[in-house]
């Protein structure tokens, strides 16, 4: 498909250290798979991470990661451009005006905001206003659609609320636009049945060694349902894993939970041979790039260059909307 004739893809994760593979499901796949569909724009959000990161070491070190992680998935740097958002200043000027058009009120029904004041965290305004900084992220690259998990439908969703209120006060200047969402993955399940996070420690690393791979499934709890006794296929964690790692005996484990025949242990056994044949080639992949450091730098650099390029002449035609540019 030409170019021109593609639509604009934009999304992008933090960079909060070693993926998971309920982020590679819940969105990285997706990258890969629409490289060619679409015109696509993946960022880094580093400064995002810094409401949760603050060691510059380990930030440097998270953002390498996440690129070099990229490019071992299969991201082709000349069909996707792969950004830090921190290399666009654009992003934190667009998002200072959405400010000065969004509530508190508006703010205090994000999701973030929200769950961190049920635990009674203290809240940045980082965190409180992290809302903002994403719709320029997304708005400044006027895309159609924004892969996500079903978990971030309303990061969207603000995007689009802040699109159209800029729209309506200063004449049509933002596409709105639509998420992506999976349908099959939508969340994917930890070890322990919650959504897989890192939070809660109940991930299965992206890149993980075989042994990782083991321990990781070994520990997810199961009934005391015998051999012979059938599984309950729609709430078994374990079963839950196999449908993202279909191997050759899927069928046969599906019928024995459903009538009896196959114990857990072999389950898992089987899924630990499963997860490492996918995961063992992305593994060899990440160890190749990850030893070009310079290599990976220049996909950043040169990224930033065309990213910057695309936010500028948004940037231009909001100053001259709100009334601050004068010559």
């Amino acid at each position: 498909m030409n170019n021109a004739h593609k639509k604009i893809l934009l999304s992008g994760t933090q960079a909060t250290g070693r993926p998971h593979i309920g982020n590679y499901f819940g969105a990285m796949k997706q990258f890969a798979d629409l490289q060619n569909e679409y015109l696509s724009h993946i960022m880094i959000a580093d400064y995002h991470s810094l409401n949760t990161i603050r060691d510059a070491g380990e930030l440097s070190r998270n953002i390498l990661g996440v690129a070099t992680d990229y490019l071992a998935i299969g991201l082709d740097p000349e069909k996707v451009v792969i950004f830090q958002q921190s290399a666009v200043p654009e992003h934190t000027e667009l998002a200072w005006i959405f400010n000065t058009l969004t509530t508190m009120p508006y703010l205090m029904r994000a999701h973030a905001f929200k769950d961190a004041e049920a635990k009674g965290k203290e809240i940045s305004v980082g965190t409180f206003d992290y809302p903002m900084l994403m719709a320029a992220d997304i708005l400044l690259y006027s895309p159609d659609v924004v892969p996500v998990g079903q978990d971030q439908k309303q990061h969207v969703e603000i995007s689009r609320d802040t699109a159209e209120k800029f729209n309506h006060l200063y004449g049509d200047t933002f596409k709105l636009p639509k998420e992506i969402i999976m349908d099959d993955v939508k969340v994917v399940p930890g070890t322990d049945g919650r959504k897989m996070s890192k939070s809660y420690g109940n991930t299965i690393p992206l890149f993980a060694s075989d042994e990782e791979i083991r321990k990781a499934v070994m520990s997810i709890p199961t009934d005391s349902k015998g051999i012979d006794e059938p599984k309950d296929i729609e709430h078994d964690n374990v079963f839950a894993l196999h449908k993202l790692f279909p191997g050759f005996e899927f069928a046969e484990v599906q019928e024995k939970y459903m009538k009896g025949g196959m114990g857990y242990k072999e389950s898992k056994e089987i899924l630990i041979k499963n997860i490492s044949r996918f995961i063992a080639p992305l593994r060899e992949a990440r160890i190749k790039i990850e030893s070009d450091k310079e290599y990976v730098l220049d996909v950043l650099r040169e990224g930033g260059k065309k990213a910057k390029k695309i936010a500028e002449a948004k940037m231009e035609q909001v100053r001259e909307r709100v009334g601050v540019k004068l010559y």
